[in-house]
């Protein structure tokens, strides 16, 4: 099997199984694969792969039309432009989450301390420890196997942040400039209608934000005064329609400057206050 006709076969098959951008997913595994770029394909396309190579890639495809999510496959995710190890055990960074970083970048200065709750992967945490040098970091995280995951990060980008088994603020100790959290944030219901990819391989820990998709924001936010530095800000990923909302809870446990800030599609997506 050549080149040409694996990455052929792999967007045949994942069009049959109606996978979205089945193109690019069969071209990422073929380059994970092969450790080939577009330019070296293009020069050979008919080259010959190893029957190992065919062995995996027939595997991987096979694996990602049963929507198992590509990054499970390749265990590994782009955020900020840095590469994040992700399995099951952590959500899958999104480009979404980045506006929230680059909120926190907007006010953060050297020498301020950060507290992540419900830190996953680390990479919220991670990026700005990477971008802000002299910034210290601790993220906390009810999934051992998540901080585990976390923790292999930060050794991946050199970072001396410290992560903690915590069930939201229950082992913080100490008082922090930030406070940023990336919370389950759907209501239980609604994750029924998610794409299998999400519901079925994402952590049901990371994803259920319980009733009415509120409940992590209003103990994140009546808890987190007492860690919360003077003039510390806490800011918060939301759903898309959850802006005013968590906004007003926010504005009723006396944060001040509250502010809604959308994402690149124009959608609510990070709230802050001070």
């Amino acid at each position: 099997m050549t080149l040409e006709e694996a990455y052929g076969f792999g967007k045949r098959t994942l069009e049959e199984h109606k996978i979205a951008d089945a193109s690019i997913d069969a071209w990422i595994l073929l380059e994970y694969i092969t450790k080939i770029s577009r330019a070296m394909y293009y020069a050979n396309p008919k080259r010959e792969m190893t029957g190992e190579q065919k062995t995996q890639y027939k595997y991987f495809v096979e694996e990602r039309a049963k929507r198992i999510p590509l990054q499970h496959l390749t265990k590994e995710q782009e955020f900020m432009g840095l590469s994040f190890e992700v399995n099951e055990h952590v959500l899958i960074p999104r480009q979404d989450t980045e506006v929230l970083v680059e909120t926190v970048l907007e006010d953060l200065e050297e020498n301020m301390r950060v507290l992540d709750i419900c830190t996953g992967s680390g990479c919220i945490l991670i990026s700005l420890l990477k971008i802000m040098r002299g910034v210290k970091g601790v993220g906390v995280d009810i999934s051992e196997e998540a901080l585990e995951v976390a923790r292999r990060n930060a050794q991946k980008h050199d970072m001396e942040a410290v992560f903690i088994q915590s069930d939201l603020f229950e082992n913080v100790e100490g008082t922090y400039d930030v406070i940023v959290s990336n919370p389950p944030y759907i209501k239980t219901e609604e994750i029924e209608k998610l794409e299998e990819e999400v519901k079925l391989h994402d952590p049901m820990l990371a994803l259920d934000g319980k009733e009415d998709g509120l409940y992590f924001y209003r103990k994140i936010i009546k808890e987190s005064r007492k860690y919360l530095k003077r003039n510390g800000k806490l800011y918060f990923e939301i759903g898309n329609t959850q802006g005013e909302e968590v906004k007003t809870l926010m504005e009723e446990e006396g944060f001040t400057n509250v502010k809604i800030k959308k994402d690149l599609a124009g959608l609510d997506r990070v709230v802050c206050g001070v």
